[in-house]
């Protein structure tokens, strides 16, 4: 395995849910790479770190009640029905295969119900958005090309990844590109682009992804998050640059990405 491949196997492989003929690889690249090693290790401390300090969402009580009560009231009138059904001469599998449909969508409808009411949908992104971002800092390891010259960083690229990101030049705006490196979120492998702002590093995440969106925010363990769509793709920006600074960035970029080469 090279390193580009050990790297998209980092979550999984801390997560533990690598085949186990596939771990032993990682672990005997491992042995005698020590960039990977201590890739492995930084991310190992973010887990660790995530799990005892990140920030949890609780639904408020008032909504649990309601929703928990709704979904008693249907499975109640749910139930009824089909035991009338029974008396009239249903088979007791049909009976027990329907009262397990029926707890199952209700618990669907819950998990849904509270999904929207948190925004938990992009809460899981975010993290890993966040976890990049540190991942990066802690493993001195920025960046795979090294150049402020995008023309340098857009080949690189090439054949790395199943897409064509768009790198763009901000350094006279103020964000200069220090370079590009892959990384791995939602599943799949990304280009991560580095930019920095003074002294303040800024990870922008891009993958192909359908739609148009515009800026939204978020912040997290101290890092603000600005993620929009537009062209196929999706960007995420990423710093502890101040919110201002970073929706500024983000304001160049979008006008650059929207502005036809």
């Amino acid at each position: 395995m090279d390193c580009a491949h050990i790297r998209s196997l980092v979550s999984p492989y801390i997560d533990g849910e690598l085949a186990a003929e596939k771990a032993a690889e990682v672990e005997r690249h491992l042995e005698s790479c020590e960039t990977c090693r201590a890739l492995v290790e930084g991310e190992r401390r973010v887990s660790v770190a995530v799990r005892h300090h990140g920030e949890r969402f609780l639904a408020p009580a008032h909504l649990k009640a309601r929703v928990l009560s709704e979904v008693e009231r249907r499975s109640r009138r749910s139930a009824w029905s089909d035991f009338r059904m029974l008396g009239a001469g249903w088979n007791p599998v049909a009976l027990a295969a329907s009262l397990l449909l029926t707890v199952t969508v209700s618990s669907g409808a819950t998990i849904a119900c509270l999904g929207r009411a948190t925004g938990a949908d992009k809460a899981p992104l975010v993290q890993e958005v966040v976890s990049g971002q540190i991942r990066s800092l802690m493993a001195e390891h920025l960046t795979d090309v090294a150049s402020s010259d995008q023309h340098t960083v857009k080949p690189w690229f090439n054949g790395k990844l199943d897409f064509s990101p768009p790198v763009i030049d901000l350094t006279s705006e103020g964000f200069p590109l220090v370079g590009g490196r892959l990384d791995y979120l939602d599943h799949r492998q990304v280009a991560a682009l580095v930019y920095r702002h003074r002294q303040h590093v800024i990870n922008l995440f891009i993958w192909p992804e359908e739609g148009e969106e515009t800026p939204r925010s978020e912040s997290q363990q101290g890092y603000n998050v600005l993620y929009f769509k537009h062209g196929g793709m999706e960007y995420w920006a990423v710093s502890d640059l101040n919110p201002a600074d970073l929706k500024d960035f983000v304001a160049r970029l979008k006008t650059a990405v929207e502005t036809p080469a």
